[in-house]
């Protein structure tokens, strides 16, 4: 099955919303509210992975359990204002993890950015989630600080950018960002 990327429409909003409480924790998962607050952020981009059933035959079999048509399987959803862009949240079901999915969501996601005009992105990432953090640096995303009890629990989160390649055509969308510390969490994203 190949992977396909588009960007999100109001009709996959429960679908999302299913793939993050899957993805996260219950403390850390978005509640509906919450995540449908993120998707209508002025400046917010969202690019959802899905995969493609092979053709099938004229007459499936009985007892075929592949999906009839495309399933998503994860999504990126960032923000950005001026030259700062925000990954708010990456998630890919864990059956899906581990071939290349979110690394190519992340070149997806970074590429809109760069349209956007956005020269560094930002995120953060639970400094116990280790391979949350090698998957970040492994795309170029350094520490830039801890953040002391960022998320629920007191857990520390690192604060974690990277500068951008490029200069793109800028989008007419720039709208500004926002920030919400409880909320924005990356400490399960994996390949």
């Amino acid at each position: 099955m190949k992977t396909h990327f588009r960007p999100y429409a109001p009709a996959d909003f429960e679908t999302l919303y299913s793939i993050d409480q899957r993805c996260y924790a219950p403390r850390i998962a978005y509640s509906r509210p919450e995540l449908r607050q993120y998707l209508q952020l002025p400046g917010a981009d969202c690019i959802l992975a899905e995969i493609r059933p092979a053709k099938r035959p004229a007459r499936p079999p009985r007892d075929s359990a592949a999906p009839a048509g495309p399933c998503v399987i994860g999504f990126c959803l960032t923000e950005h204002s001026g030259a700062r862009g925000h990954i708010i949240t990456m998630d890919v079901l864990e059956a899906f993890r581990r071939r290349g999915i979110g690394s190519q969501l992340l070149a997806e996601a970074e590429r809109r950015l760069v349209e956007y005009g956005v020269r560094e992105a930002m995120l953060e990432a639970a400094v116990n989630n280790q391979p949350a953090i090698a998957f970040w640096q492994g795309h170029g995303y350094r520490t830039r600080a801890i953040l002391k009890s960022y998320y629920p629990g007191g857990r520390n989160a690192l604060s974690m950018s990277k500068p951008l390649a490029g200069n793109g055509p800028k989008r007419t969308r720039t709208k500004p960002a926002s920030r919400n510390r409880r909320l924005d969490r990356l400490d399960k994203s994996d390949d």
